[in-house]
């Protein structure tokens, strides 16, 4: 993770934004994955959302009933040039506990699974590598799911950016510890 944080960006700057791709991951509480993924080189925006639900237009309150079908998630525009989608892949294993079901830490239910909502069948053939790479680093079995992307549901805006407007660095390449508070 390391190396990935401090890869440099090539000096023409970010992608035309056409060039972007885009990775849905889960994995617990948006705010904290998200900050992870703004830190990395390549990464040019971030959205937090709810995605792989059966509700329309579902809010937060909606999604913490564990009602929806929804995880929290973070929606990751990059740019293939500087950061690959399996690289992306790999920090989501390594940001979290993939062996718990439908918890991390403090946060439990539906709404807190960790997933991989695939764009495209490259996408999908990455994510079952890195997660095959992944459970030889774990003695239990990883329970991440594996699944095509559905309707993405932005958060509220007060959610977007949440650790960073809160005064945590987004600066490409940081390594400082996120701090989650609510």
């Amino acid at each position: 993770m390391q190396a990935l944080l401090q890869r440099e960006v090539p000096s023409s700057g970010t992608c035309a934004l056409q060039e972007a791709q885009t990775a849905t991951f889960a994995a617990g509480c948006f705010w904290v994955v998200e900050l992870r993924f703004q830190r990395i080189p390549g990464v040019v925006e971030t959205q937090v959302g709810y995605t792989g639900g059966h509700m329309a237009h579902p809010t937060y309150d909606d999604v913490l009933s564990d009602e929806t079908g929804h995880a929290e998630a973070v929606e990751v525009a990059f740019d293939p040039e500087v950061v690959s989608f399996r690289e992306l892949a790999d920090v989501f294993f390594e940001m979290h506990d993939p062996t718990t079901l439908n918890r991390q830490g403090n946060d439990h239910g539906r709404q807190y699974r960790s997933a991989i909502f695939f764009h495209s069948k490259a996408q999908e053939t990455e994510a079952k590598e890195a997660l095959a790479d992944a459970q030889k680093l774990y003695s239990n079995s990883i329970k991440t799911q594996i699944v095509p992307a559905s309707e993405w549901w932005p958060a509220e805006e007060y959610h977007q950016r949440y650790l960073s407007k809160g005064g945590q660095s987004a600066s490409k390449g940081d390594l400082s510890p996120i701090r989650c508070y609510g």
